[in-house]
């Protein structure tokens, strides 16, 4: 076989994996918001939230530069990916059809991008210690006491 034409398949499997994958947040859009939390760990206004605070950094049509293949949504699935499921930045890349740097790339700028933003943010720490449940406790004695346990006899002893 030739080697171009091995390049060639090769492109175009991994452009049509990407096409399907850039349809990634069009197929969670779809979704129930129970199953869209369920999946993305957070509320669809949420996301929306996050969406139109990544948007005028992250959307790059028309700029100089590298052009990113995902959508700022897309992206934004990549970083929550990383945050809600743990994974290693290897195995989401597979999962998206990307490098592993590029996963990293992608999520410190939305990490970045979130940390900055006023609109999009988690409670402080002061808040977080704060008690919202009243405890209540309950203390019981439990110490050790001794059984009374008859006395074993001569015959069992022999046995």
């Amino acid at each position: 076989m030739n080697p171009d034409a091995c390049s060639q398949s090769q492109n175009k499997v991994a452009e049509a994996f990407l096409r399907e994958m850039m349809s990634m947040y069009e197929r969670l859009d779809k979704l129930p918001p129970k199953l869209f939390k369920r999946k993305c760990g957070i509320r669809r206004e949420t996301f929306e939230a996050m969406v139109s605070e990544l948007r005028p950094d992250l959307e790059r049509k028309g700029k100089r530069g590298g052009q990113c293949k995902f959508g700022v949504e897309d992206q934004l699935l990549i970083a929550l990916e990383y945050w809600r499921e743990y994974r290693t930045q290897f195995h989401i890349g597979q999962s998206w059809g990307i490098h592993e740097t590029t996963v990293g790339r992608i999520v410190r700028k939305v990490e970045d991008i979130l940390i900055r933003a006023q609109t999009v943010r988690l409670p402080g720490k002061k808040r977080l210690l704060q008690p919202q449940v009243q405890h209540c406790v309950l203390l019981m004695d439990v110490t050790e006491r001794a059984i009374e346990r008859p006395k074993k006899t001569a015959f069992v002893l022999q046995w």
